[in-house]
Formats: C-alpha cells, structure tokens, sequence
C-alpha cells in the first residue's frame, strides 16, 4: 500500500543539517519512498513523504570511500515535479536552460521532466544526464555513483488498454526505435490495471498513489528475468482534476500528473536498482479550456498523442546506479565530480539540497523560478547557498566554479584587505627560532 502523509517535527528539536535529517529519517520511518521539506514556520518543519509496505527495498551501503574520480566537471540541476515550477513546470520548458548549464560543464546531471516533452525532448546536448529522482537521491546521500552507459536495454511495460491506444503506443515503440536507434527488448502489456492515481498534499503539490503496485512489480521482475537494464512504463492516470488540469495548461497551476509518475519511477529504481520513469499513456486534452491554442509551455504535452517517447528516448542513456549493472560503461561520476546544485530559491527543502549541505557543496538558488512552496535559505538556514537571478547568471557562477575563481573577485564592490582589520594580526616574530634575534622587517600600514 502506498500512503501520502504529513509529518510535523518540532523546530527546536532542529540545531543543524545533520539533525533534520536524522529528525526526517525517524519520523518518516525505513519505508519511505521520497520526501520534501514543504513548509517551515518559527516553530515546526512540515515534512510531506509517500511511503510504502510491500517487498524489501534494495539496500545501498555508503560510498564515503569513493576511490574513482575522472576528474570531469558535473553539475546537478533539479526541476522539482508537481510544485508548480516557472521554469520546468510544464512539458519540458527548462530543455533550453538545461542545455545553457550543460554548455558550461562536461556532464548535466537533470531530472527527467527538466527535458521531457511528451512526442519532444531537449536533450540538445550531448552531455545531459537524464536521471530518475529515485538515483538522484541516492547518488546526493552518497549510497551510489552514476555509471553512464553506452547503451541501456529497454524494458516497456504498457498498462491493461484498448486496442486502439495499443496501436498508438506501438506506432510511438517503432518511432523511435527506427528514428533514435533505441533499444527496446521487451514490451509487456499487463493483464490489469496499474491504477495510478493523482493525489494533492495539504502543501498544494501534487504527488500520488497506485491501486495496484503489485501488477507493476511483477512486470518489472518478467522484464529484469530476460535482460532488460531500463524500465519505462506507461498508464492511465486517473483523478485528474479536470479544472486545476485546465488551469495548468492556461499557465496558472502545477502539472497534477508529473506526482505520481514520481511515485511509480521511485517504486520501480529502489526494488529493483534500474533507471526508469513512467509516461501517460494518453494524453488527456478534453478540458475546458480558454483556447485550443495552450500555454507556449504546455504546448509539447497538448500537441502530442501519448508522453512516451521522451521517456523512451531519455532511458536508452540514463545512467545505472549499480557497478554491476548489466552493458559496458563510458565513464563514471561520483560526488566528488560535482561542483554545484542549481535549484530553485523556493524548495531548498529536498534530498538534493539538504544532502549538499552535509556535503559541501554549493548551491546556487534561482529567484526567477517560482513555485507555490516558500522554502528558502531564509528559513530553513543553509550555510551554503549562493541567490542568483535567473538560470543565465547561474551559468556565469558555474563556470566561476570550474575555473577556481573566488566569487568575491568578480563582484563589485571588491572588499579590502587591510592590516589593522585582521582579527589576529601577523607576527613575523612567530616565525623565528626561539633565542635568536633578527632585525624586523618594517610594515607599512596602509
């Protein structure tokens, strides 16, 4: 069974990073599928999570020993899914500031629906990660590392449908196995339904459930037992609000299905260790809608018949998180690779971004990308963000990162250093050995 809670952890019982987590690890419980900081007020942290009880999930032991470093840049850029983003928040809209980072580094690592765009996708550059939220996740806690394939073995599971969509999923199979040279193994159709549901927390983001998480399962053990190292699924999603769906499309509200795709995609990587992400089988367009002509952002979703081909596309190089991983390997990236986190200013309240704290590493918070949650550096008290305007000037500190440069030096105005403001002034006599005497050397104070 798959539930959707909210949990309440006492501010006071919060000194630091490292005690929120533990604080989430315990509310939150061993069954955890995904969580998020969704609100935080003067006097509790409001903790939104979707758990699970069936199968044992896989266990990842730490990777604090990482040996492996390639000594290749690599960035993390994270377009949270149903919360309503400016930028992402739709069918594949942050495609063109996904290329514009992967422009300043050897690897973009990117969630899937920073690109996804239904028949479209934006991987224009050759060096995007696409990665599930699940190995995102994982890799930030520092459990796996990202191993890029040259080619991963697609699995295809097809929910219980009419002939009709049938042959509209099988028309899309074929495309891009003939247009993108991707390598679909198996296809399996399910004898019932998956039963994804859509599901709003109190929060307003959306997330999700499943009726039937045990048919998924089983179709992923079928497909693992004849090779495949990829799952991507496609399903009907039901309880859709057909007025917030509306409203999402005029511009105005989050995307209510990218939540329980998340929930499926999670379901699948941590039982069984594969890349996947799931797609709509159809894409709904009987709304009360203001015009047939969408949102610029909405229109890759609206234009297309079904979701499935990005999800397609995106898999056959989506990295596996296992060293064992079936299919040969180009390279590896690790922790250690990353030189930053480019979010947006308001969810600072995930995996990603509270791991990086504990990590070190920099995260560089976007204002322009708005979303209905207000978790910010201002109250949820991160040492290590950098504010920027918009994802152009998060490109201009990216490459500041890669090249060394003290951020200070290329902002105005430049503080000084000077003598008398050194709390512990030099001594030069410190430097010498005791019982001999030397002349000091004059300093000048300027």
């Amino acid at each position: 069974m798959i539930q959707n809670k909210q949990y309440r952890i006492p501010r006071a019982e919060v000194a630091d990073t490292e005690s929120l987590l533990k604080a989430i690890k315990t509310v939150v419980g061993q069954n955890a599928l995904r969580w998020y900081v969704a609100q935080v007020t003067s006097e509790e942290i409001v903790i939104e999570a979707t758990t699970v009880n069936g199968p044992p999930m896989l266990h990842f032991n730490s990777r604090a020993d990482i040996k492996f470093f390639s000594g290749k840049s690599a960035l993390l850029s994270i377009i949270p899914t149903g919360v309503g983003c400016r930028l992402g928040g739709y069918a594949g809209d942050a495609a063109p500031v996904t290329n514009l980072l992967a422009s300043a580094v050897d690897y973009l690592i990117t969630n899937p629906n920073a690109v996804n765009a239904s028949n479209f996708i934006g991987l224009d550059s050759p060096n995007i990660v696409y990665t599930d939220g699940c190995s995102i996740d994982l890799f930030c806690q520092g459990l796996v590392d990202l191993h890029l394939p040259y080619g991963n073995r697609i699995g295809l599971i097809v929910e219980k449908s009419g002939r009709s969509q049938l042959d509209k999923v099988f028309n899309i199979v074929n495309a891009v196995r003939a247009v993108h040279g991707v390598n679909i193994t198996d296809v399996l159709i399910t004898e019932e339904r998956i039963g994804g549901r859509c599901f709003e927390n109190k929060s307003g983001a959306f997330v999700g459930t499943i009726d039937h998480p045990q048919v998924l399962l089983e179709a992923c053990e079928k497909l693992i037992g004849r090779g495949v190292n990829a799952i991507a699924c496609t399903s009907n999603i039901q309880d859709l609000p057909s007025d917030s769906y509306a409203s999402h499309f005029d511009g105005q509200y989050p995307n209510p299905v990218g939540g329980v795709e998340a929930v499926i995609s999670y379901l699948v990587t941590t039982r069984f260790g594969v890349p996947s992400a799931h797609a709509p089988l159809i894409n709904i367009k009987e709304l009360d809608l203001r015009s047939s002509i969408v949102d610029a952002r909405g229109a890759g979703e609206m234009a297309s018949t079904s979701g499935l081909a990005c999800v397609l596309i995106g898999l056959h190089r989506a990295p596996q998180i296992r060293a064992e991983a079936k299919g040969r390997i180009a390279d590896v990236i690790t922790l250690k690779n990353i030189l930053a986190l480019v979010t947006p200013a308001s969810c600072l309240g995930g995996t990603p971004a509270i791991q990086a704290q504990v990590y070190g590493i920099p995260i560089i918070a976007v204002r322009d990308n708005h979303t209905i949650l207000n978790v910010t550096e201002a109250n949820i008290e991160l040492g290590n963000v950098i504010e920027v305007g918009s994802y152009a000037e998060a490109a201009g500190i990216v490459l500041a990162l890669k090249r060394g440069l003290s951020l200070e030096s290329i902002t105005r105005p430049l503080h000084t250093l000077r003598y008398e403001a050194l709390a512990e002034p030099f001594e030069l006599s410190a430097l010498q050995p005791q019982g001999e005497e030397e002349e000091q050397p004059a300093v000048e104070v300027v």
